[in-house]
Protein backbone atom coordinates (compact mmCIF):
# COMPACT_ATOMS: atom_id res chain seq x y z
CA UNK A 1 0.00 0.00 0.00
CA UNK A 2 1.08 3.16 -0.43
CA UNK A 3 0.31 6.94 0.85
CA UNK A 4 1.96 10.27 -0.45
CA UNK A 5 3.86 8.31 -2.57
CA UNK A 6 5.67 6.43 0.24
CA UNK A 7 5.63 2.52 1.25
CA UNK A 8 2.71 2.08 4.16
CA UNK A 9 2.69 -1.07 6.36
CA UNK A 10 -0.10 -1.55 8.76
CA UNK A 11 -0.29 -4.00 12.54
CA UNK A 12 -3.23 -4.40 14.59
CA UNK A 13 -0.81 -4.60 17.88
CA UNK A 14 1.82 -3.69 19.43
CA UNK A 15 4.11 -6.69 18.96
CA UNK A 16 2.88 -7.34 15.15
CA UNK A 17 4.04 -3.71 14.59
CA UNK A 18 7.36 -4.61 15.82
CA UNK A 19 7.28 -7.60 14.13
CA UNK A 20 6.21 -5.61 11.01
CA UNK A 21 8.48 -3.28 11.42
CA UNK A 22 11.78 -5.81 11.86
CA UNK A 23 10.73 -7.20 8.53
CA UNK A 24 10.11 -3.56 6.72
CA UNK A 25 12.85 -1.15 8.70
CA UNK A 26 10.29 1.62 8.92
CA UNK A 27 11.96 5.23 8.51
CA UNK A 28 8.89 5.86 9.80
CA UNK A 29 6.44 4.72 12.39
CA UNK A 30 2.78 6.35 13.71
CA UNK A 31 1.90 4.26 16.22
CA UNK A 32 -1.18 4.60 18.77
CA UNK A 33 -1.08 4.92 22.68
CA UNK A 34 -3.94 2.48 23.37
CA UNK A 35 -2.94 -0.38 21.84
CA UNK A 36 -4.05 -4.11 22.53
CA UNK A 37 -1.84 -5.99 24.41
CA UNK A 38 1.37 -4.02 24.30
CA UNK A 39 0.78 0.11 24.17
CA UNK A 40 2.45 2.49 22.42
CA UNK A 41 4.51 3.54 25.25
CA UNK A 42 6.15 -0.33 24.94
CA UNK A 43 6.09 -0.06 21.18
CA UNK A 44 8.80 3.34 21.65
CA UNK A 45 10.70 1.36 24.08
CA UNK A 46 11.21 -1.77 22.17
CA UNK A 47 12.29 0.34 19.35
CA UNK A 48 14.86 2.30 20.87
CA UNK A 49 16.16 -0.97 23.10
CA UNK A 50 16.22 -2.65 19.21
CA UNK A 51 20.12 -1.76 17.67
CA UNK A 52 17.96 -2.40 14.05
CA UNK A 53 15.07 -0.70 14.76
CA UNK A 54 16.40 2.27 17.15
CA UNK A 55 16.75 4.90 13.84
CA UNK A 56 13.03 4.94 12.82
CA UNK A 57 11.36 8.39 13.68
CA UNK A 58 8.79 7.46 15.98
CA UNK A 59 5.45 9.62 15.77
CA UNK A 60 2.81 8.64 18.83
CA UNK A 61 -1.14 9.20 17.76
CA UNK A 62 -3.09 9.83 21.03
CA UNK A 63 -6.47 11.08 22.15
CA UNK A 64 -4.34 12.45 25.22
CA UNK A 65 -3.24 15.61 24.45
CA UNK A 66 -1.93 16.83 27.80
CA UNK A 67 1.67 18.10 28.35
CA UNK A 68 2.23 15.43 30.90
CA UNK A 69 0.62 13.29 28.23
CA UNK A 70 3.22 14.73 25.23
CA UNK A 71 6.19 14.39 27.92
CA UNK A 72 5.20 10.90 28.32
CA UNK A 73 5.45 9.85 25.19
CA UNK A 74 8.51 11.76 24.27
CA UNK A 75 10.69 10.15 27.37
CA UNK A 76 9.31 6.68 26.22
CA UNK A 77 11.24 7.46 22.99
CA UNK A 78 8.32 9.12 20.77
CA UNK A 79 10.04 12.24 18.54
CA UNK A 80 6.51 13.45 17.97
CA UNK A 81 3.37 13.52 19.85
CA UNK A 82 0.05 14.26 17.12
CA UNK A 83 -3.28 14.33 18.30
CA UNK A 84 -6.02 12.05 17.46
CA UNK A 85 -8.16 12.57 15.46
CA UNK A 86 -5.24 13.58 13.05
CA UNK A 87 -5.85 15.24 9.82
CA UNK A 88 -4.15 14.15 6.96
CA UNK A 89 -1.98 17.48 6.95
CA UNK A 90 -0.67 16.70 10.70
CA UNK A 91 0.50 14.01 9.59
CA UNK A 92 1.82 14.58 6.56
CA UNK A 93 3.74 17.67 8.52
CA UNK A 94 5.42 14.78 11.24
CA UNK A 95 6.24 12.72 8.63
CA UNK A 96 8.25 15.39 6.90
CA UNK A 97 10.19 16.37 10.00
CA UNK A 98 11.54 13.25 9.97
CA UNK A 99 13.78 14.18 7.41
CA UNK A 100 14.63 17.52 8.96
Amino acid sequence: MSWLGLEVRTAASGQAGIEAAREFAPQVVLCDIGLPGMDGYEVARAFGEDPELRGAYLVALSGHTRPEDVERARAAGFMRHVAKPASLDALATAIAAAST
